[in-house]
């Protein structure tokens, strides 16, 4: 096996299309310039980048293979929570607010601490103040019941809101097209 740093390993393991992509010299590759979202400013940019990935979100968000070939990804966890609202906010259809329970050991305790509690958004949980829109993709973060397909990293797609529970469909693996409530 080769080292993981060995270039011809790595270009094994960044295929761009069918892998036909023109290659340069020590293992690198060339990005077509229809792939690369010029930088203007932060909003510009993202919208931009919102108008390429999901062209008419406007009129195709209903077409569920629409939404759900599309992706996109990021190195670092730090801004995709402000990339998700950005995006929730272009499909044209009513939200629905989720807000988490915070509270503290001490009810003495809870107005002084409130408004931090409201701030902590740790990894691998919901946000605080979680907004859904039907048909928005969802990514499920635990493993609720494996046996029928509720795992770590299923993928979903939102189809009805009631108080504390969300109607999905499940869009990909064996479990595709069922619908699960979360």
């Amino acid at each position: 096996m080769r080292a993981k740093t060995d270039p011809a390993f790595c270009e094994y393991l960044m295929r761009i299309g069918n892998g036909s992509g023109k290659k340069f010299d020590k293992g690198k590759i060339e990005i077509s310039h229809s792939l690369i979202i010029p930088f203007v400013n932060e909003k510009d940019s993202l919208n931009l980048l919102f108008k390429v990935t999901y062209p008419n979100l406007h009129t195709s968000y209903s077409n569920l293979s629409f939404i759900t070939s599309r992706a996109i990804l990021k190195t670092k966890n730090d801004f995709v929570d402000e990339i998700n609202d950005m995006l929730i906010t272009q499909f044209p259809i009513i939200e629905k607010t989720y807000l988490a329970t915070d509270e503290t050991i001490d009810p003495k305790d809870q107005s002084e601490y409130e408004d931090l509690l409201h701030t902590l958004n740790p990894i691998g949980l919901p946000p605080y103040k979680l907004t859904l829109k039907k048909n928005c993709p969802i990514m499920l973060l635990r493993n609720l019941n494996p046996c029928e397909g509720l795992c770590n990293g299923t993928h979903l797609v939102c189809n009805d809101f009631r108080s504390h529970v969300i109607s999905t469909t499940i869009s990909n693996g064996d479990f595709k097209n069922t619908r699960v409530y979360s």
